[in-house]
């Protein structure tokens, strides 16, 4: 099999793991989709620079990490607005927090130029998954898919050369999320 998946990380960045995810996916020449919430991204500016700078791609995941669902059009707008100007470049894709939408939400970031992103694959790091239960998670990827991962997981830094071997013995390779179709393409 020869691929490409998306692995993508939530919530950073953080100044106990992002110089390490990074400085992983680096060393075995891989790239992936970092979803930073907007106050974290204020915070450290110079952590996400540095992923940047590290080829990373950078999307929106909100300033506040609120559940999008219990707020307001104007309230989610907000949320999205307010990360877009922290983050700069003009992030196009967008993940929301837990996963939780509607089609106003939707509609709302289609309309501030945002395209929403899930996941096929959680790894459930977030729930406390141990580093053998995230790289089975991540073996189960196959050619397109997205992984999802966060980066404040000790289990998941832990995990990731694991992940990283086992993709590469399978010839798949991270790469970009391609905005039209929202799968795994080349980066």
């Amino acid at each position: 099999m020869t691929g490409y998946v998306a692995l993508t990380f939530d919530d950073g960045p953080d100044p106990g793991s992002t110089a390490a995810l990074v400085s992983v996916l680096r060393g075995a020449g891989a790239r992936a989709t970092l979803f930073p919430i907007g106050r974290n991204a204020r915070t450290y500016p110079r952590l996400l620079r540095s992923a940047r700078n590290a080829g990373m791609w950078v999307g929106n995941h909100t300033w506040s990490h609120p559940n999008l669902t219990r707020l307001t059009p104007p309230r989610v707008r907000a949320e999205l607005r307010r990360t877009q100007s922290v983050l700069g470049g003009t992030p196009r894709l967008f993940r929301p927090p837990y996963g939780r939408t509607t089609p106003e939400i939707h509609d709302i970031a289609t309309r501030l130029g945002l395209i929403e992103v899930l996941w096929d694959i959680d790894s459930r790091d977030w729930a406390g998954a141990g580093a053998d239960e995230i790289v089975a998670a991540a073996a189960r990827l196959t050619d397109g898919q997205v992984l999802l991962l966060h980066e404040r997981c000790p289990a998941t830094l832990a995990a990731l050369p694991r992940i990283l071997d086992d993709l590469r013995a399978r010839g798949l390779r991270p790469g970009r999320i391609c905005p039209e179709t929202r799968r795994a393409i080349a980066g």
